[in-house]
């Protein structure tokens, strides 16, 4: 396990890593994720390996600190990530990307350009949100308080999102889950399908085949490819881990 220092206070971004070639991947997990759970089979498997890959977790989640002076604004994550990569020693990374992870990579091309080289997103949050109480995810997260989510709204999250989920997202600060919650529906300005459009570099989405993605047309003419996976739901990479490996090597070894 490695780590750097990424805020003025100290704390600190931890990832696994497993060696090989440059240039690097980087893998970012989701909202109450955590990326070597997510990632590593797709990681290892020997279509993938070989290069220098980065499993890491964002401020707030899995192995990283959990500060709760923190933010958690898809910028302020943005901002984080990108100085761990430039204490690990990263530039030009190929970025592989889920969900709110893929909203936060992202921020982080927009951002800071001569870190990322090419972005592979898996099912990325590209617009703001409504918060809806009850539901799952970010949507019902974000429609309590930070009041109201400390003091027994993690608990009915909890019981609405079963074990599966809740395995990686009880690792995660309650303020940091609640608030990177609120911020992604909330999204960016421009937004962060805005910004997906602007990008000059090699950009694939990913999204369940059964899940059709809002403005695809707009994203392909921009050269976005975008590529629906059979057999998945939103967590492509766990629920069809073939299908999985074998779009992200299209993506990673495509001229964009």
């Amino acid at each position: 396990m490695r780590s750097a220092a990424v805020t003025p206070e100290g704390d600190r971004i931890r990832w696994v890593e497993l060696p090989g070639q440059e240039p690097p991947r980087v893998y970012v997990h989701g909202l109450g994720a955590t990326s070597p759970a997510y990632f590593t089979e797709a990681a290892v498997d020997p279509r993938l390996s070989g290069r220098r890959s980065l499993l890491l977790d964002l401020l707030g989640h899995g192995i990283s600190d959990r500060p709760t002076h923190f933010d958690y604004t898809l910028e302020s994550h943005a901002d984080a990530l990108a100085n761990a990569l430039t204490a690990a020693g990263v530039s030009a990374a190929e970025l592989i990307a889920h969900s709110m992870g893929g909203s936060v990579a992202i921020v982080l091309a927009a951002r800071h350009p001569h870190l990322v080289s090419r972005l592979v997103l898996i099912d990325a949050n590209l617009d703001p949100i409504p918060r809806i109480p009850g539901s799952s995810g970010s949507s019902g997260i974000a429609a309590y308080s930070e009041e109201e989510f400390l003091t027994g709204g993690w608990e009915e999250v909890r019981d609405r999102v079963g074990p599966h989920w809740w395995s990686t997202m009880r690792l995660a600060g309650r303020e940091a889950l609640h608030r990177s919650a609120f911020h992604l529906t909330r999204g960016t300005t421009p937004t962060m399908r805005e910004l997906l459009l602007d990008l000059r570099i090699p950009r694939t989405f990913l999204l369940p085949a059964d899940g059709p993605l809002p403005g695809a047309d707009a994203l392909t003419e921009a050269g976005v490819s975008v590529v629906a996976i059979p057999d998945c739901g939103h967590n492509i990479m766990l629920d069809n881990p073939e299908a999985f490996v074998r779009a992200t090597v299209a993506a990673l070894t495509s001229r964009g």
